[in-house]
């Protein structure tokens, strides 16, 4: 497959091309953590697949976190690679490493510390609740290698390899798969074999990814990016600016979950493990949603950082129809297979409420995912060129819209109020930042100094 160049190709084709590998990576990322919950739900049993969907909501927010992370240093280094300061940009990509795995080393510390006065907040039934802890304590000794994955990940992106992350999510995923069959159903370890697996993958792609970019910074050396800067205030400063509004709109589906966990919890273990299946199946159909939003976010940073703003509205327009297109084949393939999907999930004599609960969830949700596009894409154009203070405020009102709708109606539409708030605050969001687009005021933001 050619390399495509966002400074000189086709906007449409540089996006769709280094999307692309970002779509499958991630859908692989989501393909393995999807495993765990089928080996579980059909090898272990529902409370099992319920105690994992009490923990997801909240290991997702971690992940999003992450990768948010990660973009707010890719967009710093995007800039420099663009206008060409390789030494400035070797010395952002140390910075990242660096902070963010102190930052790991300190959310796993505290999760550990945490996690049974988490659970228990969050209304988890009695039935499931130990397994539930055991799955996310383990899940927190693993964070540092889950956020250095996502961090270096982004940092290939941003350097405009986006093919290497992919490489690296097949094996991981091909071997969390293999380590799940083996320790779930061979050595019938239950729950923690699945977050065991999930762990030890995690952090063996981890050190080999860490290697590859160690390697591939050599071809930028020169005489100057010889003498290595490790760490810059600055430089954080600036990352730490578009990570925190990244790491919100990244998070923004997990953190909705996570708030109104306590009120799907209420309605059993049953419902709750239908409504977990549901959700492993949209975080897989949002991924080209978000990877098309980081594709642009990569491409208007690059541009801008190499002053060629007039190729981000044609990049924007390639990736409208992209999500568009995107969202057809999503609907289709809902509408159609939702029941098959769901039996995959749940054992066969799993309660009708669970069945119920995920078939309800994706048969709604199937039609609205051209609004997460849309959101996502219009997002990347914001966070590309560092404008985050409207981008912040439509990430918030859509997270408020989600969770109050959901405490207000669910004692009166039942648990379907859950997911019917979804849409609605993707709407709100991508209007917001769409009027911000249509300004032009982002154009005008600059977070990297280019004048030696």
């Amino acid at each position: 497959m050619k390399k495509y160049n966002m400074l000189t190709d086709s906007p449409g084709k540089s996006l769709f091309f280094f999307a692309l590998p970002m779509i499958l990576g991630n859908l692989f990322q989501q393909f393995y953590t999807t495993v765990d919950s089928i080996i579980v739900g059909q090898f272990v049993g529902e409370d099992a697949l319920a105690a994992i969907g009490a923990s997801y909501s909240l290991t997702t927010v971690f992940i999003m976190i992450a990768i948010g992370g990660g973009i707010g240093a890719s967009v710093i280094i995007s800039q420099y690679l663009g206008a060409g300061l390789y030494h400035k940009m070797k010395t952002s990509i140390y910075t990242a490493l660096l902070s963010f795995l102190a930052v790991s080393i300190m959310l796993g510390l505290v999760g550990l510390f945490f996690s049974r006065g988490i659970l228990t907040g969050l209304n988890t039934p009695e039935n499931i609740l130990s397994d539930a802890m055991l799955y996310l304590n383990i899940y927190f000794v693993g964070l540092p290698f889950l956020f250095m994955y996502n961090i270096l990940s982004s940092t290939f992106n941003a350097m405009g390899d986006s093919r290497t992350p992919l490489y690296l999510l097949i094996f991981s995923s091909m071997l969390n798969i293999g380590m799940d069959l083996l320790l779930v159903k061979g050595f019938e370890t239950g729950i923690a074999g699945a977050a065991v697996a999930t762990v030890f993958a995690q952090g063996l792609s981890a050190l080999i990814s860490f290697s590859i970019l160690i390697h591939s910074l050599k071809k930028f050396e020169t005489e100057r990016t010889s003498h290595r800067c490790l760490f810059d205030i600055q430089m954080l400063g600036s990352m730490v600016k578009i990570a925190i509004p990244s790491m919100l709109q990244q998070s923004i589906v997990s953190i909705g979950m996570l708030l109104v966990q306590s009120v799907v919890n209420g309605f059993g273990s049953s419902v709750l493990a239908g409504y977990t299946a549901g959700m492993r199946i949209e975080s897989i159909c949002v991924v080209p949603m978000i990877a098309s939003g980081n594709a642009v976010s990569t491409f208007t940073a690059q541009n801008l950082g190499a002053g060629q703003g007039g190729r981000i509205k044609k990049g924007y327009l390639a990736a409208v129809r992209m999500v568009a297109a995107f969202a057809v084949i999503i609907c289709l393939a809902l509408t159609l297979f939702h029941e098959n999907i769901m039996e995959a999930f749940l054992e066969t004599g799993s309660e009708p409420a669970a069945f119920e609960t995920g078939n309800g969830y994706l048969s709604f949700i199937a039609f609205f995912f051209v609004l997460i596009g849309l959101k996502a894409i219009t997002d990347g154009v914001l966070r590309g060129a560092g404008d985050v203070v409207v981008f912040t405020m439509a990430n918030l009102v859509n997270l408020s819209i989600r969770v109050s709708f959901a405490f207000v109606f669910a004692p009166v539409l039942g648990v379907e109020a859950v997911w019917i708030a979804v849409p609605i605050g993707w709407a709100a969001n991508y209007l917001i930042s769409f009027v911000r687009f249509l300004s032009g005021k982002w154009s005008r933001k600059k977070l990297i100094k280019v004048e030696e």
